[in-house]
Protein backbone atom coordinates (compact mmCIF):
# COMPACT_ATOMS: atom_id res chain seq x y z
CA UNK A 1 0.00 0.00 0.00
CA UNK A 2 1.32 3.44 -0.85
CA UNK A 3 0.46 6.65 0.95
CA UNK A 4 1.56 10.12 -0.08
CA UNK A 5 1.79 13.54 1.49
CA UNK A 6 0.17 13.85 4.88
CA UNK A 7 -0.76 10.21 4.91
CA UNK A 8 2.79 8.80 4.64
CA UNK A 9 5.00 7.98 7.65
CA UNK A 10 6.07 4.74 9.28
CA UNK A 11 5.55 3.62 12.86
CA UNK A 12 7.21 0.39 14.00
CA UNK A 13 5.07 -1.30 16.63
CA UNK A 14 7.76 -3.18 18.53
CA UNK A 15 6.31 -5.03 21.50
CA UNK A 16 3.42 -2.75 22.32
CA UNK A 17 0.26 -3.91 20.59
CA UNK A 18 1.75 -6.91 18.84
CA UNK A 19 4.50 -7.11 16.27
CA UNK A 20 3.34 -4.65 13.66
CA UNK A 21 4.20 -1.44 11.89
CA UNK A 22 1.87 1.41 11.09
CA UNK A 23 1.77 4.22 8.58
CA UNK A 24 0.46 7.65 9.44
CA UNK A 25 1.18 11.31 8.88
CA UNK A 26 3.24 13.65 10.96
CA UNK A 27 1.32 16.11 13.04
CA UNK A 28 1.88 18.95 15.44
CA UNK A 29 -0.39 18.31 18.41
CA UNK A 30 0.00 19.61 21.92
CA UNK A 31 0.10 16.19 23.56
CA UNK A 32 -0.20 17.75 27.02
CA UNK A 33 -3.52 19.38 26.15
CA UNK A 34 -6.42 17.98 28.17
CA UNK A 35 -9.03 16.09 26.18
CA UNK A 36 -11.10 15.07 29.20
CA UNK A 37 -11.10 15.07 32.98
CA UNK A 38 -12.22 11.87 34.72
CA UNK A 39 -12.67 11.92 38.47
CA UNK A 40 -10.25 14.82 38.75
CA UNK A 41 -7.62 13.09 36.57
CA UNK A 42 -6.63 14.61 33.23
CA UNK A 43 -6.73 12.59 30.03
CA UNK A 44 -4.11 14.11 27.79
CA UNK A 45 -4.35 14.47 24.04
CA UNK A 46 -1.18 12.40 23.72
CA UNK A 47 -2.72 9.34 25.36
CA UNK A 48 -6.07 9.82 23.64
CA UNK A 49 -4.56 10.34 20.20
CA UNK A 50 -2.27 7.32 20.55
CA UNK A 51 -5.17 5.07 21.56
CA UNK A 52 -7.37 6.47 18.78
CA UNK A 53 -4.68 5.81 16.15
CA UNK A 54 -4.37 2.19 17.27
CA UNK A 55 -8.10 1.72 16.74
CA UNK A 56 -7.98 3.63 13.45
CA UNK A 57 -5.18 1.39 12.22
CA UNK A 58 -7.28 -1.71 12.83
CA UNK A 59 -10.13 -0.30 10.76
CA UNK A 60 -8.04 1.02 7.89
CA UNK A 61 -5.87 -2.07 7.58
CA UNK A 62 -8.47 -4.80 7.93
CA UNK A 63 -11.88 -3.32 7.09
CA UNK A 64 -11.54 -0.64 4.41
CA UNK A 65 -10.80 -3.21 1.71
CA UNK A 66 -13.70 -5.39 2.82
CA UNK A 67 -15.98 -2.39 2.54
CA UNK A 68 -14.74 -1.69 -0.99
CA UNK A 69 -13.61 1.83 -0.20
CA UNK A 70 -10.50 3.85 0.59
CA UNK A 71 -9.70 4.70 4.22
CA UNK A 72 -10.37 8.39 3.54
CA UNK A 73 -13.82 7.65 2.10
CA UNK A 74 -14.59 5.11 4.80
CA UNK A 75 -14.42 7.61 7.63
CA UNK A 76 -16.80 10.07 5.96
CA UNK A 77 -19.45 7.42 5.32
CA UNK A 78 -22.68 7.82 7.28
CA UNK A 79 -22.89 5.36 10.17
CA UNK A 80 -26.23 6.43 11.54
CA UNK A 81 -28.37 9.38 10.54
CA UNK A 82 -26.23 12.49 10.91
CA UNK A 83 -23.21 10.53 12.22
CA UNK A 84 -20.15 9.34 10.30
CA UNK A 85 -18.06 6.27 11.01
CA UNK A 86 -15.32 8.59 12.26
CA UNK A 87 -17.73 10.23 14.72
CA UNK A 88 -18.89 6.84 15.99
CA UNK A 89 -15.37 5.44 16.31
CA UNK A 90 -14.02 8.48 18.11
CA UNK A 91 -16.97 8.45 20.52
CA UNK A 92 -16.25 4.80 21.28
CA UNK A 93 -12.53 5.43 21.77
CA UNK A 94 -13.13 8.27 24.19
CA UNK A 95 -15.67 6.26 26.17
CA UNK A 96 -13.25 3.33 26.43
CA UNK A 97 -10.52 5.67 27.63
CA UNK A 98 -12.83 7.15 30.25
CA UNK A 99 -13.61 3.60 31.39
CA UNK A 100 -9.90 2.80 31.71
CA UNK A 101 -9.33 5.83 33.92
CA UNK A 102 -12.43 5.12 36.03
CA UNK A 103 -11.41 1.50 36.57
CA UNK A 104 -7.85 2.47 37.54
CA UNK A 105 -9.24 4.89 40.12
CA UNK A 106 -10.98 1.98 41.88
CA UNK A 107 -8.05 -0.44 41.73
CA UNK A 108 -7.13 0.13 45.38
CA UNK A 109 -10.54 -1.17 46.44
CA UNK A 110 -9.56 -4.55 44.99
CA UNK A 111 -5.93 -4.34 46.08
CA UNK A 112 -4.90 -4.27 42.44
CA UNK A 113 -1.61 -2.61 41.56
CA UNK A 114 1.17 -3.04 39.04
CA UNK A 115 3.94 -5.37 40.09
CA UNK A 116 7.59 -4.52 39.58
CA UNK A 117 7.72 -7.02 36.72
CA UNK A 118 4.72 -5.41 35.06
CA UNK A 119 6.16 -1.93 35.45
CA UNK A 120 9.41 -3.12 33.91
CA UNK A 121 7.60 -4.84 31.05
CA UNK A 122 5.70 -1.65 30.28
CA UNK A 123 8.83 0.47 30.51
CA UNK A 124 10.77 -1.91 28.28
CA UNK A 125 7.99 -2.03 25.68
CA UNK A 126 7.71 1.76 25.57
CA UNK A 127 11.49 2.13 25.35
CA UNK A 128 11.69 -0.36 22.49
CA UNK A 129 8.87 1.44 20.71
CA UNK A 130 10.69 4.73 21.18
CA UNK A 131 13.96 3.32 19.85
CA UNK A 132 12.38 1.68 16.81
CA UNK A 133 10.69 4.81 15.48
CA UNK A 134 11.73 8.15 14.07
CA UNK A 135 10.58 11.41 15.61
CA UNK A 136 8.35 11.96 12.58
CA UNK A 137 6.71 8.57 12.99
CA UNK A 138 6.04 9.10 16.69
CA UNK A 139 4.61 12.55 16.04
CA UNK A 140 2.14 10.97 13.63
CA UNK A 141 0.32 9.14 16.40
CA UNK A 142 1.57 10.83 19.60
CA UNK A 143 3.69 7.75 20.15
CA UNK A 144 5.93 9.27 22.79
CA UNK A 145 7.25 7.17 25.63
CA UNK A 146 5.20 8.82 28.37
CA UNK A 147 1.97 8.41 26.39
CA UNK A 148 2.70 4.80 25.45
CA UNK A 149 3.56 3.96 29.05
CA UNK A 150 0.44 5.62 30.42
CA UNK A 151 -1.85 3.76 28.05
CA UNK A 152 -0.16 0.42 28.76
CA UNK A 153 -0.47 1.05 32.50
CA UNK A 154 -4.19 1.69 32.13
CA UNK A 155 -4.68 -1.38 29.96
CA UNK A 156 -2.74 -3.60 32.36
CA UNK A 157 -4.75 -2.42 35.36
CA UNK A 158 -8.00 -2.93 33.48
CA UNK A 159 -6.91 -6.45 32.59
CA UNK A 160 -6.10 -7.21 36.22
CA UNK A 161 -9.35 -5.67 37.47
CA UNK A 162 -11.61 -7.71 35.22
CA UNK A 163 -11.46 -10.91 37.27
CA UNK A 164 -12.15 -9.43 40.74
CA UNK A 165 -14.89 -7.20 39.34
CA UNK A 166 -16.65 -10.31 38.02
CA UNK A 167 -16.25 -12.44 41.14
CA UNK A 168 -19.03 -13.26 43.60
CA UNK A 169 -21.98 -13.83 41.25
CA UNK A 170 -24.44 -16.66 41.81
CA UNK A 171 -23.09 -19.61 39.82
CA UNK A 172 -26.08 -21.89 40.41
CA UNK A 173 -28.21 -22.34 37.27
CA UNK A 174 -31.08 -24.80 37.08
CA UNK A 175 -31.84 -27.05 34.13
CA UNK A 176 -35.12 -25.23 33.74
CA UNK A 177 -33.43 -21.85 33.35
CA UNK A 178 -30.82 -23.11 30.89
CA UNK A 179 -32.87 -25.75 29.06
CA UNK A 180 -31.91 -26.23 25.42
CA UNK A 181 -33.91 -28.39 23.04
CA UNK A 182 -32.58 -29.98 19.86
CA UNK A 183 -34.09 -30.61 16.46
CA UNK A 184 -33.48 -31.89 12.96
CA UNK A 185 -34.74 -29.76 10.13
CA UNK A 186 -34.70 -29.45 6.36
CA UNK A 187 -34.89 -26.36 4.20
CA UNK A 188 -36.43 -25.96 0.75
CA UNK A 189 -35.12 -22.62 -0.61
CA UNK A 190 -37.05 -20.47 -3.07
CA UNK A 191 -33.89 -20.14 -5.18
CA UNK A 192 -31.91 -22.38 -7.50
CA UNK A 193 -28.14 -22.37 -7.80
CA UNK A 194 -26.19 -23.17 -10.96
CA UNK A 195 -22.76 -24.79 -11.22
CA UNK A 196 -21.08 -21.38 -10.96
CA UNK A 197 -22.77 -20.64 -7.66
CA UNK A 198 -25.19 -18.08 -9.07
CA UNK A 199 -28.60 -18.01 -7.39
CA UNK A 200 -31.86 -17.42 -9.23
CA UNK A 201 -35.29 -16.76 -7.72
CA UNK A 202 -37.85 -19.41 -8.56
CA UNK A 203 -40.89 -18.61 -10.61
CA UNK A 204 -44.30 -18.73 -8.96
CA UNK A 205 -44.98 -22.07 -10.65
CA UNK A 206 -41.69 -23.50 -9.36
CA UNK A 207 -42.49 -22.30 -5.86
CA UNK A 208 -45.82 -24.11 -5.98
CA UNK A 209 -44.06 -27.31 -6.97
CA UNK A 210 -41.64 -26.79 -4.09
CA UNK A 211 -44.52 -26.32 -1.65
CA UNK A 212 -45.95 -29.64 -2.82
CA UNK A 213 -42.58 -31.34 -2.35
CA UNK A 214 -42.21 -29.91 1.15
CA UNK A 215 -45.74 -31.00 2.07
CA UNK A 216 -45.07 -34.51 0.76
CA UNK A 217 -41.94 -34.67 2.92
CA UNK A 218 -43.88 -33.44 5.96
CA UNK A 219 -46.62 -36.02 5.42
CA UNK A 220 -44.09 -38.84 5.07
CA UNK A 221 -42.24 -38.15 8.30
CA UNK A 222 -45.46 -37.58 10.21
CA UNK A 223 -46.59 -40.99 8.94
CA UNK A 224 -43.49 -42.54 10.50
CA UNK A 225 -40.90 -42.54 7.73
CA UNK A 226 -37.33 -41.98 8.90
CA UNK A 227 -36.42 -38.28 8.74
CA UNK A 228 -33.03 -38.87 7.07
CA UNK A 229 -34.46 -41.30 4.52
CA UNK A 230 -37.26 -38.95 3.59
CA UNK A 231 -34.78 -36.09 3.25
CA UNK A 232 -32.56 -38.18 0.97
CA UNK A 233 -35.56 -38.98 -1.25
CA UNK A 234 -36.52 -35.30 -1.34
CA UNK A 235 -32.89 -34.34 -2.13
CA UNK A 236 -32.60 -31.97 0.84
CA UNK A 237 -29.99 -31.83 3.59
CA UNK A 238 -30.79 -32.76 7.17
CA UNK A 239 -29.43 -30.16 9.58
CA UNK A 240 -29.38 -30.12 13.36
CA UNK A 241 -29.43 -27.34 15.92
CA UNK A 242 -30.09 -26.69 19.58
CA UNK A 243 -32.36 -23.88 20.70
CA UNK A 244 -34.61 -22.30 23.29
CA UNK A 245 -37.58 -19.97 23.00
CA UNK A 246 -35.28 -16.93 22.69
CA UNK A 247 -33.32 -18.30 19.73
CA UNK A 248 -33.70 -16.71 16.31
CA UNK A 249 -31.37 -18.79 14.13
CA UNK A 250 -31.77 -20.27 11.60
CA UNK A 251 -35.25 -18.71 11.48
CA UNK A 252 -37.50 -17.27 14.18
CA UNK A 253 -40.67 -18.86 12.78
CA UNK A 254 -38.96 -22.26 12.61
CA UNK A 255 -37.81 -21.91 16.23
CA UNK A 256 -41.30 -20.94 17.39
CA UNK A 257 -42.88 -23.92 15.64
CA UNK A 258 -40.30 -26.39 16.95
CA UNK A 259 -40.52 -24.96 20.46
CA UNK A 260 -44.29 -25.52 20.44
CA UNK A 261 -43.91 -29.27 19.85
CA UNK A 262 -44.88 -31.25 22.93
CA UNK A 263 -42.87 -34.46 22.66
CA UNK A 264 -39.66 -35.81 21.20
CA UNK A 265 -40.27 -37.13 17.69
CA UNK A 266 -43.06 -34.63 16.95
CA UNK A 267 -42.85 -32.90 13.56
CA UNK A 268 -43.85 -29.37 12.63
CA UNK A 269 -46.12 -28.44 9.77
CA UNK A 270 -44.47 -26.88 6.72
CA UNK A 271 -43.21 -23.44 7.77
CA UNK A 272 -43.09 -20.89 4.97
CA UNK A 273 -40.79 -17.89 5.14
CA UNK A 274 -39.83 -15.22 2.62
CA UNK A 275 -36.79 -17.24 1.58
CA UNK A 276 -38.12 -20.79 1.59
CA UNK A 277 -39.79 -23.63 3.47
CA UNK A 278 -38.81 -25.52 6.65
CA UNK A 279 -39.87 -28.77 8.28
CA UNK A 280 -38.46 -29.76 11.69
CA UNK A 281 -38.51 -32.75 14.02
CA UNK A 282 -37.95 -32.34 17.76
CA UNK A 283 -35.17 -34.72 18.82
CA UNK A 284 -34.72 -33.76 22.49
CA UNK A 285 -36.66 -31.78 25.05
CA UNK A 286 -33.42 -31.28 26.99
CA UNK A 287 -30.13 -31.53 25.15
CA UNK A 288 -27.67 -32.23 27.97
CA UNK A 289 -24.50 -30.87 26.36
CA UNK A 290 -26.16 -27.74 25.03
CA UNK A 291 -27.92 -27.12 28.35
CA UNK A 292 -24.68 -27.44 30.31
CA UNK A 293 -23.00 -25.03 27.89
CA UNK A 294 -25.89 -22.60 28.31
CA UNK A 295 -25.39 -22.76 32.08
CA UNK A 296 -21.83 -21.59 31.57
CA UNK A 297 -23.06 -18.84 29.25
CA UNK A 298 -25.57 -17.66 31.84
CA UNK A 299 -22.94 -17.51 34.58
CA UNK A 300 -20.55 -15.65 32.33
CA UNK A 301 -23.32 -13.20 31.43
CA UNK A 302 -23.99 -12.64 35.13
CA UNK A 303 -20.30 -11.84 35.60
CA UNK A 304 -20.33 -9.44 32.68
CA UNK A 305 -23.51 -7.79 33.93
CA UNK A 306 -21.88 -7.27 37.33
CA UNK A 307 -18.77 -5.81 35.70
CA UNK A 308 -20.91 -3.47 33.60
CA UNK A 309 -22.97 -2.49 36.63
CA UNK A 310 -19.90 -1.57 38.66
CA UNK A 311 -18.51 0.43 35.77
CA UNK A 312 -21.81 2.23 35.21
CA UNK A 313 -22.04 3.17 38.88
CA UNK A 314 -18.44 4.38 38.93
CA UNK A 315 -18.97 6.46 35.81
CA UNK A 316 -22.06 8.08 37.30
CA UNK A 317 -20.16 8.93 40.47
CA UNK A 318 -17.15 10.31 38.61
CA UNK A 319 -17.12 13.87 37.33
CA UNK A 320 -16.38 13.41 33.60
CA UNK A 321 -15.95 16.43 31.35
CA UNK A 322 -14.77 16.52 27.72
CA UNK A 323 -13.00 19.33 25.85
CA UNK A 324 -14.57 18.89 22.42
CA UNK A 325 -12.29 21.47 20.78
CA UNK A 326 -9.19 19.52 21.78
CA UNK A 327 -10.68 16.16 20.80
CA UNK A 328 -11.66 17.57 17.39
CA UNK A 329 -7.95 17.87 16.57
CA UNK A 330 -7.87 14.08 16.09
CA UNK A 331 -8.99 13.69 12.47
CA UNK A 332 -8.99 10.30 10.76
CA UNK A 333 -9.65 11.64 7.26
CA UNK A 334 -6.54 13.83 7.21
CA UNK A 335 -4.25 11.27 8.84
CA UNK A 336 -4.06 7.64 7.79
CA UNK A 337 -2.88 4.72 9.88
CA UNK A 338 -2.15 1.34 8.31
CA UNK A 339 -0.88 -1.62 10.29
CA UNK A 340 2.01 -3.43 8.61
CA UNK A 341 2.90 -6.68 10.33
CA UNK A 342 6.62 -7.06 10.81
CA UNK A 343 8.68 -10.15 10.13
CA UNK A 344 8.84 -12.85 12.74
CA UNK A 345 12.08 -13.77 14.47
CA UNK A 346 12.77 -16.57 11.97
CA UNK A 347 12.60 -14.05 9.14
CA UNK A 348 9.31 -15.21 7.67
CA UNK A 349 6.63 -12.65 6.96
CA UNK A 350 3.36 -12.74 8.85
CA UNK A 351 0.28 -13.64 6.80
CA UNK A 352 -1.18 -10.15 7.37
CA UNK A 353 1.95 -8.31 6.30
CA UNK A 354 1.73 -5.44 3.85
CA UNK A 355 4.37 -3.27 2.25
CA UNK A 356 4.48 0.48 2.02
CA UNK A 357 6.54 1.57 -0.97
CA UNK A 358 6.95 5.08 0.35
CA UNK A 359 8.90 4.08 3.45
CA UNK A 360 11.02 1.44 5.14
CA UNK A 361 9.79 -0.58 8.10
CA UNK A 362 11.62 -1.71 11.23
CA UNK A 363 11.65 -5.26 12.53
CA UNK A 364 9.50 -5.63 15.61
CA UNK A 365 10.71 -7.52 18.64
CA UNK A 366 8.64 -9.64 21.00
CA UNK A 367 6.62 -7.93 23.69
CA UNK A 368 6.36 -9.15 27.24
CA UNK A 369 3.58 -11.51 28.26
CA UNK A 370 2.01 -8.95 30.59
CA UNK A 371 1.96 -6.26 27.95
CA UNK A 372 0.38 -8.55 25.38
CA UNK A 373 -2.31 -9.56 27.86
CA UNK A 374 -3.06 -5.95 28.67
CA UNK A 375 -3.53 -5.09 25.04
CA UNK A 376 -5.65 -8.12 24.21
CA UNK A 377 -7.80 -7.64 27.28
CA UNK A 378 -8.92 -4.21 26.17
CA UNK A 379 -9.49 -4.89 22.52
CA UNK A 380 -6.57 -2.70 21.49
CA UNK A 381 -4.43 -5.33 19.94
Amino acid sequence: MMRFGKRAAVLAMAGVFGAACMTGCSGSLDTDAVVATVGGEDVTLGVANFYARMQQGQYETYYAGMMGTTPEEMWSQEYTEGTTLEDETKDGVLEMLEDLYVISQHADEYEVALTEDEEKAISDAAAQFDADNTDEAKAAVSGYRKDVEKLLELLTIQNKMEKPMKEGVDEEVSDEEAAQKSMQYVYFPFTTTDDSGNSTEMTDEEKEDLRSAAQDFDDQVKDGEDFESAAESADVEVRTTTFDSESTSPDADLIAAADALEAEGDVTDVIETDSGLYVARLTSMLDRDATDQEKQNIVEQRRQDQYDSFLEDWREAADITVNEKVWAKVDFEDQGVTIITSETEDGTADDNSQTDESTDTSDASDSSENTDEAASGSGAE
